[in-house]
This record gives C-alpha cells, structure tokens and sequence, in this order.
C-alpha cells in the first residue's frame, strides 16, 4: 500500500525489527524485494510474508467443503469482491485442490473464530476450525485483495502466511435507536460494516424516555403511543406527515436483522431499559409509573424522573415484554440498562416506602438492586444472562449478572474483584457521540474530543486487576449514542474511522499494536470505506488552518493536521491543492487578501477532503463560538437548529449561555458584528437544574449584552433582540468606544423555556 514520506523511515525501520524477532504473540512480517506493505486491520496474531506472489484472475473458482455455512461465506466473499474489487469469482460446493480459493477445516486450529491463511504461488487456503473462523479468514483475504482501488481483472498477491484469533470474546458496537429511528437497511448495512472489523456483537438500543422501538403483541400501545413524540429541532425535518417523529421495528424485521447479523457471526444484544429511562413505556400505560400520571414521550434529552413503579402489574408486564424480546433475539444476554434511574418518584411514594420496609429494603439502591433481582429471575429461568449498565452494582446484583462499566472503569474493576464477568465501555473513550476533530465543520456532539488515536490507545484491562480478575474481562464496546446523531448519516460519521482503532484494540494483541503502523494501513482503510459507500469522517487526516495576524497586511499561518501524518500541501493561487502543490514545511507568512487551499496527501492521492479558509485583515479577527472561550465549565455541547441553514453548528454551555472573546484591542475597534441563532431549549437537567444561570432581561424578547473583561465587567453595549424564525441566523451589530486591550463577554438576558439564543461567530470591525 501506499505510505507518506514521513512515516517511510521508521516504518521500514520496525519491518526490519519485526523480522528479526519470532515470538508466538507477536505478528511477524519478512520483507521481500519489491514487495508493499500490507493494509490489515485489525492486525493478525503473526504474519509471515514468503516469497513470491498468486495471481488470482477474474472468473477463479472458490471450493468449498460440504458445509451450508462455508458456502454462505464464500458467496458472501464472492459478493463483497464483485461490489468492490470488479472482481468475479465462481462458487462450488465441492472442494477442490485445483481452485485458486480454498476452504477448508481442520481441528488444530485453536478455537472457533481463529483462522490460518496461507498464500503460496499456487492457490490461496482459508482453514478453520468452524465456519467463524472460515468468515474471518474470508474478511481478511478481502482485505489483501483491496491493497488498493484498482479494478482490474487480475489481482497479485504476495506470499505469505497468518495464524489469527481474537483478543477478546465480546467486541461490541451499540446503537442507540431509541432516540433516532434508524430504517432496517441502515441497521444491515452497519452489520455488514461491523462483520468487516471483525466486530461480533451489537447491542441493539431500543427503549427509552424518547421512544419505544420495539412491537410487542401483548402491548399495542407501546408503538401506538410509546414509539412517536413531538419533533423538535432537527427533528421537524424528519417528522412524517402527521408531524410526530419516530418509528418502531415489527417481530419480522427484528427477525431478519438477527438472521442477517448472524449470517456475519454477529450476537444481536437488545437492550430493554429499567426502571429508569421508561417515560415512553409509561405514556403508554402510566399504570406503570409512580405518579399514575400520563407523561408524554419526552422529546427532551438528559436525565428524566420517570421510573417504573414496584406493583406486581409492573413485574407482570416487564415479564411478559421480555418474553418477546428473548423469543425474537436468540442472545445468550439480555441487556436491561439500569443506568441514570432517578429515584425521586420512589422516596416521594408512600406506597413505595411502604412496600420497602415490608420488604427489608434499607434505601433507595437496595430498592434498585431487588427490581434487578426480580427481572433477574426471569432472565435466567430462561436461560439466558443479564447484563447491565454499572449502575446495577449499587446494592448488589444476582450471581450471573455481567457488569458493562460507563463511568470510567471503577465499575468494571468492581466487577471483576466480586467475580463478575465485566464489558469496559467508558466515557468518554468509548463515547462515539464525542466530536473526533475540534474543526469548524465537525458537525454536533459533545465537544470533549474523542480522537482516533485516543481510541487506539484505549486499554481494556485496567492494570489495578490480577491475573485472575483479568479474565472476567470479556471485552470492551463503543457506544453510538443518538441524541445529536439525527440521521444514519451522521451515524456512520461518528462511527468511522474509529471503528477501526477499536477493532484493533480488541482484536489484535496488545503489544502488536503500532499506532504509526495503523496510520500506514489507513490510506486503503479508506478507500475500502469509498468503496462500501460509508460516509466516514476524514477529520483524523484533514489539515487545520490556523492564522495570526503578522502587522499590516501580512497573516502568519500555521496548517497541522490532528495524526502529523501524510505531506501537508497547500496553494494561494486559487488552484486546487494536488500532488505537485507546495509542501508544507513550517509556518509561512501570506500577504492578504488571498485564499489558502490545502489537503494532507499519501503519495499521489489525498487522504481528506480539503480545507480552505479566506484570509483578510477582518476576517482574522472573527471568531467562531468554538473558538470563543466558554465563561465557566458547565454542560458544554455542539448543536444546531433545524430546518435551518446548513453547516451553522453553535457551541454553546447549557448551564451558562455566555461566551468570552479573549485579549481584543479595543482602541481600534468601533464596531462588534455578531451573527446569533437559536437552539431546542429541550433538556432535562435534573438536579442540574439548580445551577441554571439567568440574567433578567430588560425588554420583551431579551438582550445580547457584551461586557469588558467579565460578565460583571463594564457594560459595552446592549442590543435588543427580535423574535427570529426558528432555525434561522441574524447578524447584530455593537457600536461603541473603548481604549486598551481587554476580554469581552457575550451573553443573552431572559432565557426561554422554548429556546435558547447562541452565538455563531464575533467579528470585531476595525476603524
């Protein structure tokens, strides 16, 4: 594959170093004249490259043993090819030693999803033991047959030999469609997309105070009621035609999403959420709840106070829904949530605390840890395990349970330490709804970046653990949480490229991992995700334009991009930037106006779409709301109206709606231009709530006030607002006179329960 200039080196250096070392767990690679690297992700347990090559020519033959499922992956490989390599390969049923693909099984082989793959200058051999390890050895020879974007009719491979399997037993990727309703077509392609990570199960999230996803016979007012909620924000856009957003899955597409994950050695893990998160189970049958009130179905995100009541009904319907769901999913676990359960409702309930002192039950978690008992019974009667957020630790949980640790990795570690077999998924590492880049045009998440190599250097096993405890740890799992991911779209943005990073770290042993060598293999990562049509993010690879002012009109510029991989290029004649363009080397002076256009390249090809930015005096000194300073750390978020225009995404403090423009020369300024826009006002803050900042306002529809140095600080000026159409962008101008160099704050009076205001950019206009 291709590599940059600058990672060639070291890059031949560590082949060379690999080559000298044979160790059972380390992967091995010998060079051979003339030979590329290989792009393999995630890396085998050990690869031995030999000499030669196999030409495998359009028309060849895959020869399958007498097995329904091998033959399934060799069609499904046979497919895969065809879609993205050009390539037709034959299918037969009986195996041959002649073909120039071979499957084959043979009992040596370690366990049920290990493989070897052998490439001689005669024929190409996948051999397993079950037809697990056949299908990931079919991933992997998919892989060395897309070294590049080519598609011709013959296709060289080198050499070489793999012996591979796993890390980790759970190697996970949960989809919250409760939030957002994601089409059946999109859950099948995200399937396919994990299978070719070699990721083995996906947690399917679909109940909570947003939505009822899941058709259960019993209970037609679950998706009747429980599955539609009012849109709001981005929402309106996709709301149906009776202007309610939402969406459920029926038993027949719940059945084909299983079947099809299945078919690519995909566990299909449902989540059912209790006893918190249940506002739109309660809408449906507020029977159910504490209060005996009907709550709509929240189109709020955060924590809600809804929670299930402790009455026999309770446990009867909980029963008879668990029922379906384990009829409909053939998992082995049963994920029942258990996290964020506000537990207000219970301490206010005299029928509840009453309930707890007949029972024995001391406070509220006790109270939390029997509603987990209880379901917990009904699980295992059914044979199958429970597993849970690690909320489900407070007060104790059954025998069986499995622990998944969210807040940090304490609950994993307390997991482990009481026998608990236990799946590391913490924030923010395993949190993919955090923004990958801080670059202006990352769309909405939560602005703590969580970057490609922070996934790659995440580790599973935490270190306070023994060798005994180790073992329960299963596996680890990034998380797709949906609030600000409104479209499948946004999904796959936020999935890829760390899907990668995680499919390595839980694949590949932890001391083959190389993050310079990952990057090496990326470039044709990439192009297997354009081949797939996935719509992954390029931020890990895009160049970021920074720019000071240099005196007059000259700017001084500074282009990085976040991975320092690939040859920076860049033009200021209007010209695309290509591989003959100017190579970045160090920062540059640029006399404006003009307009800097620059792309990281690998070789001849680019590795992101590329970025611009239009220098003149004026524009260097607007700032965007992500580049102005949050006045206190509050609740931070990326968020954007909708329908509105497109590409205005506001950060902004939930708590504290108050932004500061740092060190500003104000003797030169006469003017500040400030373009604001409107975000849903739609959070439950919970005890949060408290520390809610408003500042009165002193007319009907509030102020934008900026201030000198502080919030407290001299009053500057005071501009009245307007009503403004949802999702649409106004600019406001200050005028006003000041001298020395000073802080601005910016914040909005008044705060509506609707709405909140949001700043897009500050552009201070010089005299």
């Amino acid at each position: 594959m291709r590599v940059f200039r600058m990672v060639l080196a070291c890059g031949a250096v560590l082949t060379l170093l690999i080559a000298c070392v044979r160790t059972p767990q380390r992967p091995v690679e010998k060079t051979v004249a003339a030979s590329a690297p290989l792009s393999l992700i995630p890396w085998p347990v050990s690869l031995t490259r030999e000499s030669g090559e196999f030409v495998l020519h359009d028309g060849a033959t895959i020869a399958v043993p007498s097995d329904n499922a091998a033959l399934q992956t060799a069609h499904y490989l046979s497919d895969l090819l065809a879609r993205t390599r050009g390539l037709q390969l034959a299918v037969d049923g009986e195996p041959k030693t002649k073909a120039a693909i071979v499957f084959a099984f043979s009992p040596s082989v370690e366990n049920k999803e290990a493989y070897a793959l052998d490439v001689t200058p005669e024929q190409i051999r996948i051999t397993a033991r079950d037809p697990h390890g056949l299908f990931y050895g079919a991933v992997t020879l998919w892989q060395l047959l897309t070294q590049d974007e080519s598609k011709t009719a013959t296709v060289a491979v080198p050499c070489l030999h793999i012996e591979d399997r796993p890390r980790f037993a759970w190697r996970g990727l949960m989809l919250d469609s409760a939030r957002h309703y994601q089409p059946v077509a999109f859950i099948e392609k995200l399937l396919d997309e994990m299978a070719l990570h070699k990721l083995n199960t996906f947690q399917w999230h679909l109940t909570d105070d947003q939505g009822w996803r899941i058709a259960v016979t019993r209970y037609p007012e679950l998706t009747k009621i429980g599955a539609w909620r009012k849109p709001v924000g981005p929402d309106v856009a996709l709301a149906n035609a009776d202007g309610k957003y939402g969406g459920y899955y029926t038993p027949e597409q719940i059945r084909e999403v299983v079947r099809y994950a299945a078919a690519r050695y995909i566990t299909v893990v449902p989540e059912i959420e209790m006893p918190g998160h249940a506002t739109a189970a309660i809408a449906s049958y507020p029977q159910l709840g504490v209060t005996g009130k009907r709550p709509q179905v929240s189109s709020d995100w955060g924590v809600h106070a809804s929670i299930y009541n402790i009455d026999d009904g309770t446990f009867a319907f909980l029963d008879h829904v668990l029922d379906q769901v384990m009829t409909l999913f053939p998992s082995p676990y049963i994920h029942i949530g258990g996290d964020e359960a506000v537990k207000d409702q219970w301490l206010a309930s005299k029928k509840i605390r009453r309930k707890m002192r007949g029972l024995g039950i001391k406070d509220e978690d006790a109270l939390q840890a029997w509603f987990v008992a209880q379901v917990g019974k009904d699980v295992s009667a059914r044979g199958r395990t429970l597993i849970g957020w690690d909320e489900i630790l407070q007060g104790g949980l059954p025998a069986n349970a499995v622990v998944m640790s969210w807040r940090g990795a304490q609950g994993a570690i307390e997991a482990a330490r009481l026998g608990h077999d236990t799946v590391m998924s913490p924030s923010p590492q395993m949190y993919f709804d955090h923004l990958q880049s801080d670059l202006p045009d990352e769309p909405t998440g939560r602005p703590s970046v969580v970057s490609l190599k922070d996934v790659y250097d995440f580790e599973p096993v935490p270190s306070e653990l023994d060798a005994q405890q180790m073992r329960h740890v299963i596996g680890a799992q990034a998380n797709l949480w949906s609030e600000y991911l409104t479209t499948p779209a946004r999904v796959e943005h936020a999935a890829f490229p760390r899907i990668a990073a995680l499919a390595e770290v839980l694949w590949s042993p932890r001391d083959a991992r190389n993050w310079n060598g990952f990057l090496a293999r990326m470039p044709a990562q990439l192009a297997r995700y354009r081949a797939l049509g996935v719509n992954y993010s390029d931020d890990a690879f895009a160049v970021k334009i920074e720019v000071q002012p240099d005196g007059g009109r000259r700017a001084r510029v500074t282009l990085s991009n976040q991975t320092g991989f690939g040859t920076i290029r860049y033009t200021l004649d209007g010209s695309e930037p290509a591989i003959h363009s100017r190579i970045y080397s160090g920062p540059f002076i640029a006399t404006m106006p003009t307009t800097i256009r620059t792309s990281a390249f690998a070789n001849d090809e680019s590795l992101a779409a590329r970025r611009s930015r239009e220098l003149d005096p004026q524009s260097l000194l607007r700032l965007r709301s992500d580049q102005l300073k949050p006045c206190k750390s509050g609740l931070a978020l990326r968020l954007e109206d909708g329908p509105g225009e497109a590409g205005a995404y506001f950060n902004l403090d939930l708590l504290d709606p108050c932004w500061s423009y740092p060190q500003l020369d104000l003797s030169d300024i006469r003017r500040v231009d400030v373009r604001i826009g409107t975000v849903p006002n739609n959070f439950q803050l919970w005890h949060d709530a408290a520390k809610i900042v408003t500042r009165p306002p002193h007319s009907h529809a509030g102020e934008l006030e900026i201030h000198q140095d502080d919030c407290d600080g001299l009053l500057l000026a005071s501009i009245p607002m307007k009503d403004m159409p949802r999702g649409s962008l106004a600019t406001v101008h200050a005028d006003f006179s000041a001298a020395g160099t000073h802080d601005l704050c910016l914040f909005f009076t008044g705060r509506s329960p609707d709405f909140l205001r949001a700043i897009d950019w500050v552009t201070p206009i010089p005299n």
